[in-house]
């Protein structure tokens, strides 16, 4: 029985969208939300790119977009695609023929923003080039690049302005019979990204691609982004999110699989649920913590481990985890291996032993599902 049908408040439901693809990732529809980040190194330097693509794609990150501002970024694409193990989305503004360059490159989508692509005649080359190439397109509407004539409309960048902006590029795409597509609706301002996806969710049943463009650094754009992707979500609006961040792309990647995983939307790695430690602590809880976070970076398998630095709170976290430590005196501590106290553990070789418990149960969990299919 899932925990969702015992508490049924735990329940999202999913707004309902159409699924397209991108490469061979399932967008959309009753697809698991993928992961995105974008690369920040010159797309002209393949190997230094490629081997952001490939540290992203092991942090989890299902999808990473590609800049590509000029013709020799194009030429490179080709062979970042090639050497990629995710698919590849191609970020195009100003000039179209990057769009239909990056489609011949092999892109699996073609990120394109209305308010400075052009013309809808060369949209429609844009679209042709993604037709005969089965690439997909991801409409991106922001708020600091509207249309001229909506903001002279509005009066400035607003939730209406952003959804009409997208809708009108919807009809493009779709009055030349390409439905297969997504869209975003992105802002810096927590409130006006989270009006405007409302707006744009109920208007279409394209896939929706989340985000809070701009958000800041890595403490700051985590929090902004946990506040309105974290809503969203929760309301089941979303298929598909990037955290945009001044910070490494791993770190974008991290941040999302936790955002995702608090609402129970994604699983992957180690969940660790600790205490922020108090005096009654019986062991460093804070250094453990940051140790375990690195030790246990390898490991995919969805799993649970509880690390309470005293009693209070420790053997009742402990029940619901599948690895735990509980601080207690003289320089131990009490491992829970399914829920259950164990055994007793030294303070000081706790670290290891708790690595060595998580990786037996990572491979006891792996065996298991493999024997289900």
């Amino acid at each position: 029985m899932s925990l969702n049908h015992v508490r049924p408040w735990r329940n999202i439901y999913r707004r309902k969208s159409r699924q397209i693809m991108v490469g061979d990732v399932a967008i959309g529809g009753d697809a698991p939300i993928a992961v995105q980040t974008m690369t920040n190194t010159l797309t002209t330097d393949v190997a230094a790119t490629v081997a952001q693509v490939q540290a992203a794609a092991e942090a989890g990150a299902d999808i990473v977009r590609v800049s590509v501002p000029d013709e020799a970024s194009s030429k490179a694409l080709k062979d970042i695609v090639r050497e990629s193990p995710v698919p590849i989305v191609a970020d195009i503004h100003f000039h179209y023929k990057r769009g239909i360059e990056a489609a011949e490159a092999g892109a699996a989508c073609l990120r394109i923003n209305p308010g400075n692509i052009g013309d809808e005649k060369r949209v429609q080359e844009v679209i042709k080039a993604a037709r005969d190439h089965d690439c997909s397109i991801r409409i991106g509407v922001n708020a600091g690049s509207l249309e001229k004539h909506l903001l002279e409309k509005y009066g400035e960048p607003c939730p209406e302005a952003m959804v009409e902006s997208g809708l009108e590029h919807i009809r493009i795409l779709e009055d030349n019979d390409f439905h297969n597509f997504k869209i975003s609706v992105k802002a810096s301002d927590v409130f006006l990204s989270a009006a405007a996806y409302q707006g744009i969710a109920e208007a279409t049943d394209a896939p929706i691609h989340l985000g809070i463009t701009e958000a800041g650094g890595l403490v700051s754009g985590t929090i902004k982004s946990a506040i309105g992707l974290g809503n969203l979500l929760w309301m089941g609006i979303g298929d598909t999110i990037r955290v945009s961040l001044s910070a490494d792309p791993v770190e974008e990647v991290k941040v999302g699989y936790e955002i995702l995983k608090s609402l129970g939307l994604r699983h992957r790695g180690v969940n660790i649920i600790s205490c922020p430690s108090c005096a009654r602590q019986g062991f460093d809880v804070i250094k453990t913590v940051e140790a375990l976070e690195q030790r246990l970076e390898h490991i995919k398998t969805p799993m649970s481990l509880s690390i309470i630095g005293c009693v209070v709170n420790g053997p009742g976290e402990a029940l619901m985890t599948d690895v735990g430590f509980t601080g207690g005196g003289a320089g131990s501590g009490m491992v829970y291996l399914a829920g259950k106290a164990s055994h007793k553990m030294s303070n000081d070789q706790m670290i290891d032993h708790i690595v060595e418990e998580v990786e037996k149960k990572a491979a006891e969990l792996d065996a298991a599902a493999e024997a289900a299919e």
